[in-house]
Formats: structure tokens, C-alpha cells, sequence
């Protein structure tokens, strides 16, 4: 048995509290409390810092302790959060781990995403991954109603071109303990990517967990357990 925490979930790319539906349910579960956060994504005027400070006053609204997560783009804001009201600690799942002063546009290039990901998908024996494919790169271990879902809302995922281009504002990671998750089916960000970035810039070993890069609507259960270890709240 474990203490109750509340987790507050910070979404990727379109800023969509949705994405985390699924994981919700499995920690409200296992006694836990879940706050998904929706990002003014689909702002144009909207930047890191106003992604930083709605994130910070989702925490501020949960009780204590708080374990925050940040799934892919979300890890270029959850961080900033950081610095305006603690947290107990921080999880990256699929994450884009920045640099200061780099923009979220840039990263692709720096950590050499391209060929960490056309090198995954021929050891794999996959097509060339196409980001435009999203069958393939984001939907291949999804529930066919989840698919249908996201079919039929194409704009979901939809993001501001401010927030790829603003250089991120820290000028080192924030002093709180960090996990690196990363799904072992994730074809957008390979895990052998993933260890890299986690080493170089963090100094932080990967954890490998079930899953595709979306896998909080793939495999919540499994997520579930490796954000709660011990087991459910007593």
C-alpha cells in the first residue's frame, strides 16, 4: 500500500485533456486523485510561459503530494511549472527533454531525430516513418474505438506555431526528481532515442514501458502500475 498523491497529467502536441482519459480512470482506481490539464494549444497568442502557468495553477487546485507527468511536447512546458509551486516529483513519458534556449522546433534536429527514427523503423522492418502517416506512427497499438475517435476529431492535435518557436527560458532543468518513462512501441520517439537524450541532458536512465507514443490511451494499466509501484492507496 502506498500514500494517496494527486497526479496532474500534462498533455503533448493539441493540449487535450482527453488524451489522458483512460490513465484517469486506472488511478482514480487505485485510490489515487488525476487532474488532466488542456493547454491553450489552439491559441495562437498563447506561448511556454502561459502553458507554464496553467499547468502551475492545476496544481496549485489538487491536494498534496503531487506527481506530475508530461507526455512528449509536454515536456518542454511541465518543467516551467516547476519553478512557480513545488511538486513532489516530475514523470516524462515519450517526452521532448530541451535544452536552454532551444525551441521545440529545433530539438528534432539536435538530438538527430531523423536518424534515430528512420533507423528504428528498417530495424523494424517498417516503411520510412512519414509524421503525416499518423495510422503508423501514432495509432498502430490504439483501441479501434480510440482510432475512430481521433479520426474523427483531425483538429485535436492541432498545435500554436508559438510554442515550436520559443527558446525554452530555463537555464538549467529544475531541482526536482525526474523520471524518464518511455514506451517500448513508441515509433515517433524509438526508446534507443529516448535513453540517449535522457543521458546526455539529464543524466537520467530510461524506464521502458509498454506501449507506443501514445501510451496513455494504449496501455493505462500498465502505466498505472509503473506510476504506482507500490501498489494502490491506503
Amino acid at each position: 500500500m502506498t500514500r494517496e498523491r494527486s497526479f496532474v497529467l500534462v498533455p503533448g502536441a493539441g493540449g487535450s485533456a482527453w488524451y489522458w482519459h483512460r490513465l484517469v480512470d486506472e488511478l482514480v482506481g487505485r485510490g489515487h486523485r488525476a487532474l488532466a490539464v488542456a493547454l491553450p494549444a489552439a491559441d495562437p497568442d498563447s506561448g511556454l510561459s502561459d502553458y507554464g502557468r496553467v499547468i502551475a495553477d492545476a496544481i496549485r487546485s489538487v491536494q498534496r503530494p503531487v506527481t506530475l507527468v508530461a507526455q512528449s511536447l509536454g515536456g518542454f512546458s511541465a518543467p516551467l511549472a516547476c519553478t512557480r509551486v513545488a511538486v513532489e516529483d516530475l514523470v516524462l513519458l515519450n517526452a521532448m527533454i530541451p535544452l536552454p534556449g532551444e525551441t521545440a522546433g529545433e530539438w528534432w534536429a539536435d538530438v538527430g531525430w531523423e536518424a534515430a527514427a528512420q533507423e528504428a523503423a528498417r530495424r523494424e522492418g517498417r516503411p520510412p516513418v512519414d509524421l503525416n502517416d499518423v495510422a503508423t506512427v501514432f495509432f498502430h497499438d490504439l483501441p479501434e474505438e480510440i482510432v475512430a475517435f481521433m479520426e474523427s476529431n483531425p483538429d485535436a492535435a492541432q498545435e500554436s506555431g508559438k510554442v515550436f518557436g520559443e527558446p525554452w527560458p530555463l537555464d538549467r532543468w529544475p531541482e526536482v526528481p525526474t523520471t524518464v518513462l518511455a514506451g517500448a512501441e513508441d515509433r515517433l520517439f524509438p526508446v534507443d532515442l529516448q535513453r540517449r537524450v535522457a543521458r546526455e541532458r539529464l543524466g537520467l536512465p530510461v524506464e521502458v514501458v509498454p506501449g507506443g507514443h501514445l501510451a496513455a490511451l494504449s496501455q493505462p494499466v500498465s502505466l498505472a502500475a509503473a506510476l504506482c509501484p507500490e501498489g494502490a492507496a491506503g
